[in-house]
Order: C-alpha cells, then sequence, then structure tokens
C-alpha cells in the first residue's frame, strides 16, 4: 500500500506550484503570487487553505470562470476609504493590489479601509493581514464566503465560513486567524480527501441540520456555526463590512471554489491602523510583550503544558516545516500530480512518509 504521506521543500512545491499555474495559462507573476500565499499557509500547518486548493482553482481556470490576467481597479477612493473592482481577478492578486492601497492610505491618513468586490478565493485571511503589518500598521482582514453554513437555528445554507484576521507589526507576539464557524469547510474536505471517516464532535452539522461526526455526511451538510448564534452574528458582520458595502454580491448570490461556471465574486475587506500615529512603534512591541507574556505566565489547566498564544503554534510548525519540508497527504498529492499529468508539467521528487511523527 502507497505511503499516506509525502513530503517536500517548501522551494520545491511553490515552483511546481506556480509551474501549475502558469501552464495554465496565469501570468507568470500572477502564478508565483498564488503559489506563495498557498504555501505560506502549508508552511504555517494550515494545510485547509495551501496547495489542496491550487487544484480548485486549476479546474476554475480550466472553466474560465477567472479572468487570470485581471488586477481590477479602484471603483471610488474618498479620504481614508477605497472600493475597488476586483473585475473577477485572482483573488491573491487583487488583495495584493488592495493591501497595498491600505498601506498608502493609512500612511497619508492614520487608518484606512479598503473594500473589494467581483474577486475570487484568496487563501488564507492571514497572509495578507501578514502584508499590512509588515507595512508597521495592524491589518485586519475579512472575506465573505461560499455559502455553505446555515444560519444559527436554520437548515438551509445562507453564508460562509467569513474569516476574521489581525496581524500586528513587529516580532511574533499575536496573530489571529478564524473562520466564524467550528473549523473551516477545507479542513472537513481535507479530512475526507485524507480518507478520514470522521471528524471531531462539533464541526459540523449533516443535510438535515443535525450534528455529525460522518466526515462525508459532513462534506453534504456545512460546518457548524462558531458558539451558535454568536458564530452567525459573526459571520453577518462580515458580511455586512466585505458585501454590503463593497457594492459586491451577498451571501447567495456568490459562487464557490466547488461550483462549476459560475463566477465566485468574493467580498474582501481590508484595514490598516498606522501604529505610529498612536504611540512609538517599539512602545507598541514593548506593551505587546508585555500583554502576551501575562497571557502566557497563566498557570495551565489539567491536560495541557502551556498556554498559547493565537499564532504561536503556527510559528512553530512554520520553522519546523521550513527546516524538514513540507508533508502532504497522498490524496492532495496525487490530485497535484493528475493536475500536472494534464498540464505537461514535471513534478518534483518528494519522500514518501508512514506517518507525520
Amino acid at each position: 500500500m502507497a505511503e499516506p504521506y509525502v513530503r517536500i521543500a517548501s522551494a520545491d512545491l511553490e515552483a511546481f506550484s506556480t509551474a501549475l499555474l502558469s501552464a495554465a495559462g496565469v501570468p507568470a507573476d500572477h502564478a508565483q503570487l498564488v503559489a506563495n500565499s498557498l504555501v505560506a499557509s502549508n508552511l504555517r500547518g494550515v494545510d485547509s487553505h495551501g496547495v489542496q486548493l491550487l487544484i480548485f482553482y486549476l479546474n476554475h481556470i480550466a472553466d474560465r470562470n477567472v479572468a487570470v490576467e485581471n488586477k481590477g481597479r479602484v471603483a471610488s477612493e474618498s479620504g481614508a476609504v477605497i472600493v475597488y473592482d476586483g473585475e473577477n481577478g485572482l483573488g491573491q492578486v487583487v488583495s495584493e493590489e488592495c493591501c497595498r492601497h491600505a498601506v498608502r492610505v493609512s500612511a497619508q491618513f492614520g487608518v484606512s479601509i479598503v473594500v473589494a468586490r467581483e474577486s475570487n478565493h484568496f487563501g488564507a485571511c492571514a497572509y495578507w493581514a501578514n502584508r499590512i503589518a509588515r507595512a508597521g500598521h495592524i491589518g485586519i482582514v475579512m472575506c465573505n464566503a461560499t455559502p455553505l453554513v446555515v444560519p444559527w437555528q436554520g437548515r438551509e445554507r445562507r453564508f460562509g465560513t467569513n474569516p476574521i484576521c489581525m496581524a500586528l507589526p513587529g516580532p511574533e507576539i499575536f496573530l489571529l486567524d478564524m473562520a466564524t464557524t467550528t473549523v473551516a469547510l477545507n479542513k472537513i474536505y481535507k479530512a475526507v480527501l485524507s480518507g478520514a471517516a470522521s471528524i471531531p464532535e462539533g464541526w459540523a452539522l449533516d443535510a438535515e441540520g443535525n450534528p455529525t461526526r460522518d466526515a462525508k455526511l459532513a462534506m453534504e451538510g456545512t460546518p457548524m456555526p462558531l458558539g451558535g448564534y454568536k458564530g452567525t452574528g459573526l459571520a453577518v458582520m462580515v458580511e455586512i463590512l466585505s458585501a454590503v458595502l463593497s457594492g459586491g454580491a451577498i451571501a447567495t448570490e456568490l459562487g464557490g471554489i466547488r461550483v462549476k461556471d459560475k463566477p465566485m465574486r468574493v467580498g474582501h475587506f481590508f484595514m490598516a491602523i498606522d501604529v505610529a500615529r498612536f504611540l512609538p512603534p517599539e512602545q507598541f512591541v514593548a506593551r505587546m510583550e508585555n500583554l502576551r507574556d501575562i497571557i502566557k505566565s497563566t498557570a495551565a489547566a489539567p491536560g495541557y503544558d502551556e498556554v498559547l498564544i493565537a499564532g504561536e503554534p503556527e510559528w512553530r510548525i512554520e520553522k519546523q516545516r521550513l527546516a524538514q519540508g513540507i508533508p502532504l497527504d497522498s490524496g492532495v498529492w496525487d490530485g497535484l500530480l493528475e493536475a500536472a499529468a494534464k498540464l505537461s508539467v514535471p513534478a518534483p521528487r518528494v519522500e514518501a512518509l508512514s506517518s507525520l511523527e
């Protein structure tokens, strides 16, 4: 029996992903950006938003659902606010432009908000919030998504997993990146792709609205709203900021990466806050380090070794994977190899793994 995992160096995986996108007709600079964003998620251990998404992206590109050459345009700019029309471009390409404008305007006014419409899946929110943070600004990023989630007390899908992310400038202190469901749908899909029969309790509902641990029934159903009605409230908040404000597609008007023959029409929200307008950056970092230490000095509860702060598990995994390579489920790797065969792209060598230990 084939080994359940393979391992590949991050640079090789990024080069392979870039080659696949280029062979599919994506301009070289756009292909490299998309590949970098996906591999960055794999490096952080967020495999649900890593290169497994590339399979869906390639299908959408083949179906001509995405205008791969478009970067979008500023539809309007008024003071610290920009409305951006993505013109159905790749989500990562649109988001790079939006982050650039967010930082530019925040440097001028101290704060900025850029909302985008008519875009596509942009990978993980953290990649874009970090883009803003690296420029010395607090980055807050959200987006609406494919309608796969039921409102609390409902049984029909109305909105997406609608993630929220906050990243800070300075050293690794705090990075919140969360869906408004208990888990992102791609984690459930990853479980199915890897052959898992069950998923943890509380992850999903079946098609009838009942809690389920069956991975296949979960795919036919919906992710569980985070914290019940609170998750629904947060998801609607994201929908308002990403879609209502931008003039874009709302809730059931969206397509999805698994939806054929229909553009995604995603909305994004990017906020940048210039820390230097409030206090010297070094003082901000020192205060954040103090807050981090207050949190981490908490005595660990039974069954835990330490208290972790948001972002810490991913930073640790990233250091490990940069040194040792990225493990991928064989199901994901087989999907990439199938795409490579269709596009006549040579595959890099990988190491077979019997386990992730």
